[in-house]
């Protein structure tokens, strides 16, 4: 995966050491109700589109910004489909990140799905009762984003 400039950046100075980080992820549908996703080359799995705002960008828009870069695909934001703390992550160099995730559930609007990027090695539509293997992460974000629910938070959280 690319790192953002400015990560890069930090970690001139501040070593491993953890990072608390903005992190956005894109539940893209189509008209036929199918859920976009790509294929990671890190992984090799296939995932929902997410990424990590640039200083100064919305959240929205980081969205709309991922999704075209990773999927050649145009969308717009609809909702917020929940907020989530994540748990500490530890890359193979060492750095160490946390990420505040903002899910967004989107509405293709244009754009033929393919790999537009480096980041995947597939990218394809897929009915929600006909997804490939996906991990917890991405099955539960998809559902959220099918419910007429309330945003999500974490209910530990909260009291």
């Amino acid at each position: 995966m690319a790192t953002p400039e400015f990560i890069t950046s930090l970690r001139a100075t501040a070593g491993t050491q953890l990072l608390w980080l903005p992190g956005v992820t894109a539940i893209v549908f189509d008209d036929e109700g199918r859920a976009l996703l790509g294929r990671r080359t890190d992984t090799r799995k296939w995932s929902v589109v997410g990424g990590i705002p640039e200083p100064g960008e919305q959240p929205a828009a980081c969205a709309v910004r991922e999704v075209f870069e990773e999927t050649a695909v145009h969308c717009v934001p609809e909702r917020v489909v929940l907020v989530q703390a994540l748990q500490p992550i530890t890359y193979g160099n060492g750095d160490e990140c946390q990420y505040m995730d903002i899910t967004f559930r989107c509405r293709a609007v244009g754009g033929e799905a393919r790999v537009n990027d480096d980041e995947s090695l597939d990218v394809g539509w897929f009915a929600v009762d006909a997804l490939p293997e996906l991990n917890e992460f991405s099955l539960f974000r998809i559902k959220q984003a099918l419910s007429e629910t309330p945003t999500w938070f974490d209910p530990m959280t909260l009291g």
